[in-house]
């Protein structure tokens, strides 16, 4: 009956010590709310701090005397000898989120690396040379998707050499790499700014395995039409004539634009011929440029000779190429049949795009014989203005007569 007692007392005891106000701190222990994962940081360092005061509170409190041993705190009765064992939940799940943050930190730097070009070179090369097995397309394609500098494209073109022998050796495949591939080389040889290693890989015979077409010279000629490089693409255009390329229509739109605006007419001239030798069906656009500019420099004979290949390839004017026509008709001082392809123009036109006819033709009056006049000699300048304008003026009182409504102011 003592005994029972006893254990009676000491179950009041420690009923009465766990309905103090210290049972809040236990409470709050026990209901840790787990947090997303991208919280953790801001989690784990809040739960620290928590932690810390619930072991000063341990600590200061004159009812208990604790310390924390490895993973669970001892907490003792200073009057009595019992012992009870806590775990802090705390604590663990800090530690359990510190270490899925550290691996997940871990995981994000090596998947980082891995999407570097270094990284990715690393892994095709530890494929080919160490394991010696075939890596994914996929990584090849990533490797050019991350070249930015000189030093990607380097490394490109080694593991393109190396893919090349390994497919030949191991796999018994002895063709080259799809054209496809060959112009998103060269796509980030641009990217990189290496240019000269670019051009490598326009040679159908090359050690890297690539199939170079003339798309791949496109994504040089286009970088040489941005930075109005007529050396490159003098370069390029050999390259494309020695490697063998077709030339496609796009090739020519990229070309006379370039020679337009560097003012190169004796290179829209030799490029042009080459194309109509070649049977390359020109665009619109194409036969646009270079006719403006035959007519700009005042060259009727070649306008002309443009003009008949043009109506081989189409049937119908674009306003662009109709104006050329009749800047042509000028040159040769006859104003009404340049009066009488405007008109033409004017009539096939629906009524929302004959203002493009007005604007051609203010470009006609303005802008056009000042280009004529820098090509003429200087000692007949002042003899073809006059003729010239003369013609221009006959042009300009023509139209309302045949139907042309435009307003055109005369300088």
């Amino acid at each position: 009956m003592q005994a029972i007692g006893m254990m009676t007392t000491k179950s009041h005891r420690l009923a009465r010590v766990l309905k103090n106000p210290w049972r809040s701190v236990f409470s709050s222990v026990e209901r840790v709310n787990y947090s997303p994962a991208e919280e953790l940081a801001t989690q784990n360092v809040s739960e620290c701090s928590h932690s810390l005061s619930l072991r000063r509170s341990f600590h200061s409190s004159s009812l208990f005397s604790g310390n924390v041993h490895g993973n669970s705190s001892v907490v003792g009765f200073n009057h009595q000898q019992d012992i009870v064992q806590i775990l802090p939940s705390s604590l663990r799940v800090t530690q359990i989120r510190l270490s899925s943050s550290e691996a997940i930190a871990t995981e994000v730097d090596s998947a980082g690396d891995a999407e570097t070009a270094k990284g990715v070179y690393d892994k095709l090369l530890d494929s080919v040379v160490k394991k010696r097995s075939a890596p994914p397309n996929a990584w090849l394609w990533s490797l050019i998707a991350q070249c930015s500098t000189r030093e990607d494209i380097k490394l490109l073109f080694d593991i393109l050499q190396k893919l090349r022998t390994f497919r030949l050796s191991n796999l018994r495949i002895p063709d080259d790499f799809n054209s496809a591939l060959c112009r998103e080389v060269t796509k980030a040889c641009v990217r990189a700014g290496a240019i000269d290693l670019g051009k490598k890989a326009l040679w159908k015979h090359n050690l890297l395995g690539l199939t170079p077409d003339i798309g791949s010279a496109h994504q040089l000629l286009l970088h040489a039409k941005q930075h109005n490089d007529v050396k490159l693409t003098v370069e390029i255009m050999e390259l494309v004539k020695e490697n063998d390329l077709p030339l496609q229509p796009g090739t020519a739109d990229i070309l006379f634009s370039i020679c337009s605006s560097a003012n190169r007419w004796d290179l829209i001239s030799k490029y042009g011929k080459r194309f109509v030798k070649s049977g390359v069906k020109l665009r619109q656009t194409s036969f646009a440029l270079w006719m403006e500019f035959a007519a700009k420099k005042g060259d009727v004979e070649s306008l002309w000779k443009i003009e008949n290949w043009r109506s081989e390839a189409t049937k119908e004017h674009s306003v662009s190429t109709g104006f050329s026509c009749a800047k042509g008709f000028l040159l040769e001082h006859k104003p009404e049949s340049a009066a009488a392809i405007i008109q033409l123009l004017y009539q096939t036109l629906p009524d929302g795009r004959r203002t493009s006819v007005t604007t051609e033709l203010q470009k006609l009056v303005s802008e056009w014989p000042l280009d004529v006049l820098n090509h003429q000699k200087k000692d007949n300048r002042e003899v073809f203005a006059a003729a010239l304008q003369n013609d221009i003026s006959a042009l300009i009182n023509a139209l309302p007569s045949l139907g042309v409504e435009a307003n055109v102011i005369m300088q």
